[in-house]
Formats: structure tokens, C-alpha cells, sequence
């Protein structure tokens, strides 16, 4: 039993080893939802395998040996053809396009947008007013390309002494105040109305996407853009 059990442990390791390999040098960044369910199922045919004693080693070998197969042969048909590709693994989305939310993109990829905030974040962008473009990859990730202001030229090539950076505060989401972030900076609904009006908004349902920060107030894009 214990040596059945150890056998199909060393075939379960090297069978993980080759799958990996066949994945080739991908980062788990890189790896797709797609590529990620197939190794999750393999790890349950090999769990199934190795504690079930009415299967035997030469069962979890032909198991492994047709699922391996079947990856690889998918593998190859997606860097052969850009059509099973997209149908397998998907396609990038330009989430962010000349510094405009992309909108049908955001929804088609069910983003909100607190969810698009963090995505930047992850990348070091605290505003949207810094991004020019930003593109969903397959993966998840989102790869962002800054504007040339923000990017060009630093202060200490002017050497000058700019205001420290402030954290941005999504205050209206979807034509919709969010409370929970207006309470951490301080404020009230009045306060919030006061403000956009004077910035020429008169019903706050009329903004898509509304920040704003102690430095540089608010940026605001309306449903009509």
C-alpha cells in the first residue's frame, strides 16, 4: 500500500513537472484563467489518484499521459491560430483609450470602477488624470501607458520642489455618491453638491466618475463623454 501510494506521488510530481514545462517559461502574472483550470483539474485527477486504492499506477500514468497530451496538442493549436486563441484565452481590452474610460469595454469585462482604481493602484497610478492609455490584458493585469506630462520630465530635473502626492478619493461612482469615501475625507453630501456646482455640475447623477484630492480637487468625467 505505502509503496503504491509513493509511486504515484514521484509519477504525480514528474507529471506536474512536464506540465509546467509545456506551459513554457510563463510568469503565474502570464498564466490565463484557462491555462490555470487545467492544472487545478490535473491536481484533482492526481489527488483522486494517489489516496483511491481501486486505482492503480498504470491508471493515474494513462490519466495523466491523455491529459498531458491534450494540453500540449491545445497549446499548439493556439499559436497556430489567432481564432482558437481568442475562443480559448481571450483577447486584451483597451480599458483606458487617449485618456477616455473605454465604457463598453469596462462593462463587457464586468470592471467596476473601484475595481479599475485598483487595478492602477497596482501599477502606481492613484488618478486617472495621470493614465493616457490602460489595456486588460488576458491575464488580469492591466498594463498602463502614463501621460507625457506625467512621465516626461521629473522635479528633480527642474530641480524643483512640487507638493507631495495626495491619495484620490472616489466620491461619485456611476452618478452616485459614495459615502464610505466621503466620510474618510472629512465631508458631507452638502459640502459634495457645493463643490460640483461650482464646477458647473448642477445633478450629480450626471457624472460617470467624480475624484477628488486635498491638492488638486476634483476630475470629473461626465456620462457624456
Amino acid at each position: 500500500m505505502y509503496l503504491d501510494i509513493t509511486l504515484k506521488i514521484i509519477v504525480g510530481l514528474v507529471s506536474l513537472l512536464i506540465v509546467i514545462r509545456l506551459l513554457g517559461k510563463k510568469e503565474l502574472s502570464q498564466i490565463t484563467p484557462f491555462d490555470f483550470v487545467y492544472l487545478i483539474l490535473l491536481g484533482s485527477f492526481l489527488e483522486e489518484g494517489i489516496f483511491d486504492e481501486k486505482i492503480s499506477i498504470f491508471q493515474v500514468i494513462y490519466a495523466i499521459l491523455l491529459w498531458g497530451t491534450l494540453i500540449y496538442l491545445i497549446e499548439k493549436l493556439v499559436m497556430k491560430s489567432n481564432w482558437f486563441r481568442k475562443l480559448l484565452k481571450g483577447e486584451s481590452s483597451d480599458i483606458i483609450v487617449k485618456g477616455k474610460i473605454n465604457v463598453k469595454e469596462l462593462k463587457k469585462n464586468h470592471i467596476e470602477m473601484e475595481q479599475l482604481r485598483t487595478l492602477l493602484r497596482s501599477q502606481g497610478y492613484f488618478s486617472l488624470a495621470e493614465v493616457e492609455h490602460a489595456t486588460l490584458e488576458t491575464s488580469g493585469t492591466l498594463s498602463v501607458l502614463p501621460k507625457a506630462k506625467e512621465s516626461a520630465i521629473t522635479p528633480a530635473m527642474m530641480n524643483i520642489k512640487p507638493k507631495e502626492n495626495e491619495a484620490t478619493y472616489l466620491l461619485v461612482d456611476e452618478g452616485t455618491i459614495d459615502e464610505r469615501e466621503l466620510k474618510k475625507v472629512g465631508k458631507d453630501k452638502e459640502w459634495l453638491r457645493s463643490e460640483l456646482k461650482r464646477e458647473g455640475v448642477e445633478d450629480i447623477t450626471e457624472v460617470f466618475y467624480g475624484e477628488w484630492s486635498e491638492n488638486n480637487g476634483f476630475y470629473l468625467i461626465p456620462y457624456k463623454e
